[in-house]
């Protein structure tokens, strides 16, 4: 349900509509001035000021600048889906708009005007479309394959209307409306990905695999893969952008925890921690073969818990042969896992892996996938601790937390089966 925002300046009222969560009663009983669901600042009203700076700008159904490139693909519907392209109303390097690796650290506000300065152009499509692109597809394929910023003009029906989302699973996005035409300037190719689109033999999952290895960032290989541009020609399909983003993650993990089991295990137990946008995240590695485990934790008047008096934990695992089922704890299971994946590749070792999350009321949002994904990355690249016990390290991991240790034992399988079982090197 939409509602209108009030409360804020009055041209911005007229104009902005919100896609809320918080729940509306919640919203509409508190209008951005009593902080009824606990948060130190609005998420709505941040994401609307963003919006209301780029009014003027996006007063018109004619959008032109840079693309930094930015491309999209909806889910709703699905197989039909919406795509388009995303453009801001303005020309240069606008690469940072649509690079989450370089987001990590940098205000939340500044993320926001980001993604609120991307207006996103929707053309409906079948996802099996992909197959034999039309002249839209085809663009934004070209564009998705760009290698800086592309000078685009974006024709709508109307005016885009501005849509404020929260989702844990993408990151956040701004304005948007139906696409009659667009147009690219001639692109900079990234011969990378170009090679793996012309390659109709190349399965998807080997195409991800290469261009990984030879180091195009994530985020660009999720964009491709959505647009449909990877995989054996007749197999090809358009993939929702928050699918693409948890399929890339775990095809690369997947490839990186295979190879890392032929790796010797490492020599300690060890702790790392890692705190952000009022996070904290820490992780344990122990000398044993692979195994791995993700637990969240949202306190009260967090996003997801705006009910309960207790945090609310959630999370999942997987023994040494991995697992068959989808994480009930989402895609930050499977950036999580890249992100340990790639630390413990670069050392050549492998080591069985508990990360630990919790959120605080100070993260007034969620941004995305990638906020996890960078955070763990950055976690794994502090100076560890070094400890001879598996409770010694647990204990100093924990003491970082504000839950207790019987919690954490509580909800993870692996700290449990640490502390319960004898292990043969016991004896």
């Amino acid at each position: 349900m939409a509602v209108s925002v009030t409360g804020l300046e009055e041209e911005m009222a007229r104009s902005i509509e919100v896609v809320e969560s918080p729940p509306a009663w919640m919203c509409l009983a508190c209008r951005g001035a009593k902080l009824l669901c606990g948060k130190p600042r609005c998420p709505i009203i941040v994401k609307a000021q963003a919006m209301a700076k780029l009014s003027p700008s996006m007063s018109t159904n004619e959008i032109a600048g840079s693309s930094p490139p930015g491309v999209f693909v909806g889910r709703l519907g699905y197989p039909k889906v919406s795509i388009g392209p995303m453009v801001p109303p303005s020309f240069g390097d606008t690469s940072i708009l649509d690079t989450p690796e370089e987001w990590l650290g940098r205000p939340i506000d500044q993320i926001v005007d980001y993604r609120c300065s991307l207006v996103r152009g929707n053309s409906k499509a079948s996802v099996e479309d992909a197959r034999d692109p039309g002249r839209i597809l085809s663009s934004l394929q070209e564009l998705a394959m760009a290698a800086k910023p592309v000078d685009t003009e974006l024709k709508l029906t109307k005016a885009p209307r501005r849509i404020l989302t929260l989702n844990e699973d993408t990151q956040p996005y701004g304005p948007s409306g139906p696409l009659d035409k667009f147009r690219i300037d001639n692109p900079s190719v990234d011969r990378r990905i170009q090679t793996a689109y012309y390659d109709r033999d190349l399965g998807a999952a080997s195409a991800i695999s290469e261009l990984y290895r030879k180091g195009v960032l994530v985020t660009k290989i999720q964009k491709a893969f959505s647009l449909g541009m990877f995989g054996v020609g007749g197999r090809r399909r358009i993939v929702p952008t928050r699918w693409s983003i948890t399929a890339v993650d775990d095809s690369i993990s997947l490839e990186l925890v295979e190879k890392l089991k032929r790796y010797p295990t490492i020599d300690e137990y060890r702790v790392y921690d890692f705190a952000v946008y009022d996070n904290q995240y820490v992780a344990m590695l122990m000398p044993e073969p692979w195994r791995f485990e993700w637990i969240e934790a949202w306190f009260p008047n967090t996003t997801w818990n705006q009910y309960t008096s207790e945090p609310y934990m959630i999370g999942d695992y997987e023994e040494h042969f991995g697992r068959t089922k989808y994480a009930r704890v989402g895609g930050c299971y499977y950036s999580t896992r890249l992100a340990v994946g790639e630390a413990l590749e670069r050392e050549r070792r492998q080591a069985a892996a508990i990360v630990l999350r919790e959120t605080y009321p100070g993260f007034i949002m969620p941004l995305g996938v990638w906020n996890v994904r960078e955070s763990i990355r950055t976690l794994f690249r502090q100076q560890f601790q070094k400890y001879d016990t598996f409770a010694d390290a647990m204990d100093s991991a924990l003491s970082k937390m504000r839950i207790s240790k019987a919690g954490w034992k509580r909800e993870s399988v692996l700290i449990s089966r640490e502390l319960t079982q004898t292990k043969i090197s016991a004896y």
